[in-house]
């Protein structure tokens, strides 16, 4: 397992309340959860406490492939940040309020089966439709 930790980021322009609710929120994951325009997010669920589970299923729209991301909550701070574990990996979520916009950085461990690129590509994907959705919406 590679020390190095990736990270992606993206500045929503939305103000920090809406931005987290839009990250947080199970109706509006399934909206967004997803790195490209032929997959989707069917389900979410949200147990945002320390201890607490997230769940989210995400599939190809043709049904050839999907999988089960379940996380584990390790820290939250309420509107600021959040950390997650799952697989032995962790990942930290920090929301910067600049006001008018909202600056999301997500920092995670990769795993060994994909490039560095690709899984920063994959998770900058998501969050890049995460961008999209909440200020389209």
């Amino acid at each position: 397992m590679s020390n190095s930790k990736i990270t992606v980021q993206a500045s929503i322009n939305a103000d920090a309340k809406k931005t987290w609710d839009y990250y947080t929120n199970p109706i509006h994951i399934v909206n967004w959860n997803f790195a490209d325009p032929s997959w989707h997010c069917p389900s979410a669920e949200n147990d945002m406490r320390i201890g607490g589970t997230y769940k989210a299923r995400m599939e190809a729209k043709d049904g050839s492939f999907g999988f089960d991301f379940e996380t584990i909550y390790t820290e939250i701070a309420e509107g600021k940040s959040f950390s997650y574990e799952f697989g032995g990996r962790a990942v930290s979520v920090e929301f910067t309020d600049l006001r008018d916009q909202t600056e999301v950085v997500v920092t995670f461990d990769p795993e060994d089966e994909n490039s560095i690129e690709l899984q920063r590509n994959g998770w900058q994907a998501i969050l890049n439709n995460f961008k999209s959705y909440t200020e389209n919406n």
